[in-house]
């Protein structure tokens, strides 16, 4: 019997998605809020995931799966095992500078083809019930009128239900996926297994593809975020504790809304700080306390 890994994992959700064009194609397709068929990716090439500025006194940036199609679109894939307040502005960076470096010097702006993040949270951020969020710049008061180049989408993955989603069926294969295959997977669900791409993704998660090496890295990942929970509950309980001893002055559900602010905050820093001196590679960090690379660098 086979044996397989989380796919949410850094090791896992690379080799799935930055490996393999056909699936991460799929993918894109079923994540993507694309209104028309001919929308639809039918070919990409990967681009390097490191994007540096041209001026060195910039920030630069790594994200997980950066590509492009034939049109030029590009599409950024990103896993964030936790959530924090700064991740959205991290997004918003990386989509920008990957938007911005399509342009050489004495391009016409009309050649600026548009770029998609696509943001796979395993946490909670919003109090929606829903699991997919679409963002866009829109005109609020009258016309409505969006301004195109930068597309956002970020989906809370513990929300995420595999109800009958009717036209979204691979959104809901691929879905269950990332939140249903892990090392207590005993017996792969046969609709998983029936659709090519996914049974492909399913095969790329067996532990026997792995050598000891990865293995090791893999358990140690999960291990790093493991730690990180439990020094994030145990900083939000002396937050909220703080905060709400302040609230009894100003309020006690403003209170606890800043105290759990302050804990979280806290907590990421003091993780930061506990795994790069044990080691542990900077974009796993970062993917884990939700740092950018430079602020991890200067801790």
């Amino acid at each position: 019997m086979a044996k397989y890994l989380n796919p949410k994992a850094d090791l896992t959700f690379k080799k799935v998605f930055g490996e393999h064009p056909d699936l991460v194609m799929s993918f894109l397709n079923a994540m993507l809020p694309f209104d028309k068929a001919e929308e639809e990716i039918t070919w990409i090439e990967y681009l390097n995931p490191e994007m540096v500025p041209v001026n060195p006194f910039r920030k630069d940036s790594i994200v997980d799966v950066r590509c492009r199609d034939k049109a030029g679109r590009q599409f950024i894939v990103e896993m964030q095992m936790m959530w924090t307040s700064a991740y959205k502005q991290r997004v918003l960076f990386n989509a920008s500078k990957a938007y911005v470096s399509q342009l050489g010097r004495g391009y016409d702006y009309e050649l600026l083809q548009p770029v998609y993040s696509l943001n796979l949270v395993n946490d909670t951020f919003s109090d929606s019930e829903y699991y997919y969020h679409d963002y866009r710049i829109v005109e609020i008061a009258e016309t409505k009128e969006v301004i195109e180049g930068l597309r956002f989408i970020f989906v809370e993955l513990p929300k995420f239900t595999p109800r009958n989603y009717g036209d979204k069926k691979m959104q809901v294969l691929w879905l269950r996926y990332l939140t249903e295959i892990g090392e207590d997977t005993r017996k792969v669900p046969d609709e998983l297994l029936a659709n090519p791409e996914i049974n492909k993704a399913v095969t790329q998660l067996e532990e026997s593809a792995f050598d000891e090496d990865q293995l090791l890295g893999y358990e140690k990942f999960w291990d790093v975020v493991s730690t990180q929970k439990m020094q994030l509950s145990s900083t939000l309980r002396d937050g909220l504790e703080r905060g709400l001893k302040e609230g009894r002055k100003e309020g006690l559900k403003e209170g606890r809304k800043e105290g759990l602010k302050e804990g979280r905050e806290q907590a990421r820093y003091e993780m930061a700080v506990k795994m790069k001196s044990e080691g542990i590679a900077v974009e796993t960090v970062s993917r884990v306390t939700g740092l950018s690379v430079d602020e991890i660098s200067a801790l």
